[in-house]
């Protein structure tokens, strides 16, 4: 799955430029966790717009994790950049003494959903739209949180698989501390996606390819080399999350429904 990063490189810096231009802006903002898919995306974002035109939100928990933090400054110094730092604790924490719970998911979804809470928040101020970070392989699979990482106004990486973002990192020279770390969702001291998905980013993209892009049926993707409960796994995933990666369907009660009959882009002509 190697990919041409300059070519990579040239459609993405478009698509920013192109989609955020129909829309009047020429401003991008983006939450910065110090990790691989925000970096790149605020680097092409750099690139497409202007770093002046680029707005990064590094949005911690505390004082959890702070390598990522100072990851994330010495990102944005590098690119030239604005930065804003804004602790959400002062948000979060007072919502959990009224609603206490020991799930760490329940508080992980809460703190990504407060990120883009207040993302969307400075974007308004900012007169700048919110730029997503989440990659081809957390999309497929829905590792995220609908309305926290999961919302945005454009994508650049959507069609990225974890991998070829990482190639991608190499390419716009990325600093090799963000990129050997391991990625991270950043929702609890000592979480890695990895270990949450329970396999390696290598081998859960070469699966999705096969099942996806190649459009292989289980039996062929276990043919090719693949642990059979692994695939089945990444299949049950990918079913199970579509809900996450399609607008809320709409009850249909007359001629013209949005999404079903009104499917006009929005620059049709007027």
């Amino acid at each position: 799955m190697k990919i041409n990063c300059e070519f990579v490189e040239r459609i993405l810096c478009g698509f920013i430029r192109e989609e955020l231009g129909k829309s009047g802006f020429g401003r991008g903002i983006l939450g910065l966790s110090g990790g691989l898919d925000s970096s790149v995306c605020a680097a092409l974002a750099a690139r497409a717009l202007g770093p002046e035109n680029v707005l990064g939100l590094i949005l911690p928990y505390k004082d959890y994790v702070p390598q990522d933090i100072a990851d994330a400054e010495d990102l944005t110094r590098r690119l030239g950049i604005r930065v804003r730092t804004i602790n959400i604790a002062p948000m979060v924490d007072p919502y959990f003494a009224a609603e206490p719970t020991s799930d760490r998911k329940l508080l992980g979804n809460k703190m990504a959903r407060e990120r883009m809470s207040i993302l969307y928040d400075q974007s308004a101020r900012d007169k700048s739209l919110i730029l997503g970070t989440s990659n081809k392989t957390e999309l497929l699979v829905g590792y995220g949180t609908i309305h926290g990482d999961l919302a945005c106004a454009v994508n650049p990486l959507g069609d990225l698989y974890k991998t070829q973002v990482r190639q991608m990192a190499v390419h716009l020279d990325i600093p090799a501390a963000i990129r050997s770390k391991a990625p991270t969702a950043g929702l609890w001291p000592g979480q890695t996606d990895e270990e949450e998905i329970g396999i390696t980013y290598e081998e859960l993209d070469a699966i999705l390819f096969e099942l996806v892009d190649r459009r292989r049926r289980v039996e062929e993707t276990i043919g090719s080399g693949h642990d059979r409960e692994k695939v089945e796994r990444i299949l049950r995933l990918i079913r199970g999350s579509e809900f996450k990666r399609r607008m809320p369907p709409i009850a249909k009660v007359s001629g013209r429904t949005i999404g079903q009959d009104f499917l006009y882009p929005y620059d049709w002509d007027k």
